[in-house]
């Protein structure tokens, strides 16, 4: 019998009623939508931002890609679900690691808690390298535009997409990468007919494009149309963000960068500290690794709580905090995040040694994500919602509280 709701996380879902899809917009900064609808790019959205809800949220900080994406399927913040990050220093083993292997999930999601319940559930990611995470432990269809011409019944729960979707394999630095999620999604729905079904694209174009530019507003289009279909088909959609997206280059085009690791050597001799940046993944081409959050690990607790005055100096900091607050305010856990956390403001990044970052691949002038400055996102359903009071404080991982309990 199905279940009238689910708790996962300590929070309450009730069951489908229609099916949900939650969409998670790479780099969305709001202005990426309201630009478009302006433009007459964006109908569809124009109207739901009208007659449904439009709200904003703010998303988790780092504000990068794991840790979001993660928060939105399991509906609560890195403090619970472990994801704090692309990469970090696993002090157990002394190393720098990637953390896009499930083994450092330490709660489950709501995807899979509704799929063990009886639920048809799919996921379609733009890279790769979320895949995993987002499936794990899920009953049901999960694969990568990425990888779409590898996908297996018995890896992915589907076999020949390419077939499916009839669109090659794009790049994995193109727009395209990103239409092939919203096109998987529309075919999955036209044909498998999910109960929920989650698609999280690529910010490959709003790290090159302002709002309002013509790739931009393109972009924002090309999504236009497959939502519309989405909610032709019955669809309760409610779309969000991971993160925003800001210029982060003075006025010449030069990218603003605080050289953290190089200023530190100088300042206590090389090696002393290790200066982590969690936005490094393998695809750096468009952001060069530059964020604007970093975590320092100190050589002891002593040296942490004396080092974090003076880097508070440094030009383009916003924030410097010891371990503890940084856990506290937003929401981290203490032991992935090193002995001192680090946000710049809102046009500068923060890079490791100068001779680390290889900026030769940036075509166009930085624009970057990671600090407070990009943690405000949309949060829009294409249905109205009720009880949602006006003074709460709305997240960007309340996605699917807001599809399946607020939703009409």
């Amino acid at each position: 019998m199905t279940p009238q709701s689910l708790e996962v996380n300590a929070r309450n879902y009730r069951w489908m009623s229609r099916p949900v899809v939650v969409v998670c917009v790479d780099g969305c900064e709001p202005a990426y939508l309201d630009a478009a609808v302006t433009a007459g790019v964006a109908p569809y959205l124009g109207r739901i931002m009208k007659t449904g809800a439009n709200l904003l949220a703010d998303c988790v900080v780092p504000s990068f890609t794991n840790p979001n994406n993660l928060s939105i399927v399991t509906g609560v913040p890195p403090a619970v679900h472990g994801i704090c990050g692309n990469y970090f220093f696993d002090r157990e083993i002394g190393e720098e690691v990637m953390m896009n292997d499930p083994k450092y999930l330490r709660a489950g999601t709501v995807l899979a808690a509704f799929a063990d319940a009886g639920a048809k559930v799919a996921v379609v990611t733009a890279k790769d390298k979320l895949r995993k995470l987002l499936g794990h432990r899920m009953k049901g269809i999960c694969f990568s535009s990425e990888k779409a011409d590898q996908v297996t019944l018995a890896e992915n729960g589907i076999d020949d997409v390419l077939g499916l979707v009839r669109m090659e394999v794009p790049s994995v630095y193109s727009a395209e990468l990103s239409e092939f999620v919203f096109a998987a999604g529309v075919k999955l729905m036209e044909t498998r007919r999910p109960d929920l079904m989650y698609l999280s694209t690529t910010d490959y174009v709003q790290h090159k494009a302002a709002p309002g530019s013509p790739a931009a507003n393109a972009f924002y289009g090309m999504m236009d149309r497959y939502l519309a279909q989405l909610d032709e088909l019955g669809a309760t959609i409610v779309l969000t963000a991971d993160h925003g997206m800001n210029d982060k280059h003075d006025t010449d085009g030069k990218p603003n960068v605080i050289y953290l690791q190089d200023v530190l050597d100088g300042w206590y001799g090389a090696g002393k500290a290790r200066v982590i940046l969690p936005i490094t993944d393998p695809y750096v081409v468009h952001h060069g690794a530059l964020g604007s959050f970093a975590t320092v690990y100190a050589p002891d607790e002593a040296s942490a709580g004396q080092w974090i005055d003076r880097i508070g100096q440094v030009p383009g900091m916003e924030a410097v905090l010891s371990r503890a607050e940084a856990a506290r305010r937003f929401e981290l856990p203490p032991d992935r995040i090193g002995d001192i956390v680090v946000v710049s403001e809102r046009s500068t990044v923060i890079g490791t040694s100068a001779s680390r970052h290889d900026l030769s691949a940036l075509e166009v002038p930085l624009r970057s994500h990671g600090g407070v400055s990009e943690q405000r996102v949309p949060l829009i359903c294409n249905r109205p919602v009720v009880g949602v009071s006006s003074s709460r404080r709305l997240r960007n991982f309340d996605a699917l509280d807001l599809a399946l309990n607020h939703a009409q």
